[in-house]
């Protein structure tokens, strides 16, 4: 069975940035070994949604604790985010906050790209347009002037003169084995949720099948997961909470075409209510998260990000780190991470 890390997924979209910044606080005291927070331009619902800027708060939760790794989940490099730009930017967190960072890229979403006035290309050519910025950013963090010309990108001798002083990893979030394939010969791994486990095998395969025909070890690639969880002792609280995410469960050809998170906030019917209580984990029972874990574990599963939308985070990350943290260390050893309070 492989080691497991434990991550606290900080949710841009939902809660202001000194609120996540104390959530992420409280993680690493529990416990944590990781601290990921989404990178969105839009949240997927203007009631109650926020949208603070992720690289800087990042740096402030860098400072803040003190061994926790921190990335994003997604962060797409393709539009509205140049991928030397990105590359920059996380060469500085990790010139700040060395083995501490990685980042995770994707193919994104429409609602933080069109209102910026880009224009939203068919899948494949999302996908190419990843994977050249793969190779630019790689290529940047390298060092040196870098010439770069490729379909939808090109660099002049650009070089970064502050580099990181680790080795950054980058995942990739897909459920595609084309995007998988990529990850395999260009990356450290991917990153999956619930709705992609229907097609685990198919991309763990495409994964280790392109790391296999470029050299690479796949048993050295993390396979990681979004676990969706809203926890109460009240169900239909638990519930309710866990329905501000209801946009997301819209079908990818519906919500793509819609930027306005008025509108998709409107988009939410019966059918995408359902979706949510089949894909997010709605509990209140604390074994539940822990068969949960398990059964992650067994899949195989190296990191795990629990994402959730309980009523009262404070009162969920104390649980964790009172009930389901050590569960995991009796049962799976020191492989979730005591951590001292931090100073204040």
């Amino acid at each position: 069975m492989p080691p497991l890390r434990l991550g606290y997924w900080c949710a841009q979209e939902q809660y202001d940035p000194s609120r996540l910044l104390q959530s992420a606080l409280h993680a690493e005291v529990v416990g944590f070994d990781i601290i990921v927070t989404s990178d969105h331009f839009h949240p997927w619902s203007d009631t109650g949604g926020q949208s603070g800027f992720p690289w800087v708060w990042l740096a402030a939760a860098a400072e803040r604790t003190r061994k926790v790794e921190l990335g994003t989940a997604v962060t797409t490099p393709t539009l509205r985010y140049h991928p030397a730009i990105v590359a920059q930017a996380f060469a500085t967190l990790d010139n700040l906050y060395p083995e501490r960072i990685f980042i995770t890229l994707g193919t994104g979403h429409s609602m933080n790209e069109t209102p910026l006035g880009f224009r939203w290309p068919e899948y494949q050519e999302k996908v190419d347009r990843l994977e050249e910025a793969v190779d630019i950013i790689t290529a940047l963090w390298k060092g040196g002037f870098v010439t770069y010309d490729g379909k939808y990108y090109r660099l002049d001798k650009a070089k970064l003169y502050t580099l990181p002083k680790s080795k950054i990893p980058i995942y990739l979030a897909t459920s595609n084995p084309k995007v998988a394939a990529i990850a395999g010969r260009k990356c450290e791994g991917i990153l999956t949720n619930p709705r992609g486990l229907e097609k685990y095998k198919e991309i763990i395969e495409a994964m280790e099948k392109a790391a296999a025909k470029t050299g690479r070890d796949h048993s050295k690639l993390k396979k990681c997961i979004e676990f969706k969880v809203s926890y109460d002792v009240d169900y239909n609280r638990a519930l309710k909470s866990a329905m501000f995410w209801a946009p997301t469960a819209i079908p990818r050809q519906k919500r793509e075409k819609i930027a306005d998170p008025r509108e998709l906030e409107a988009a939410v019917g019966a059918e995408e209510e359902a979706k949510i209580r089949e894909t997010w984990l709605i509990t209140t029972d604390v074994d539940d998260i822990i068969d949960r874990l398990g059964e992650f574990l067994k899949i195989g599963f190296e990191r795990v990000y629990i994402h959730s939308a309980s009523p009262n985070e404070e009162k969920f990350l104390n649980l964790l780190g009172r009930e389901i943290l050590p569960w995991m260390r009796e049962y799976y050893g020191s492989l979730v991470r005591p951590v001292r309070p931090v100073a204040e």
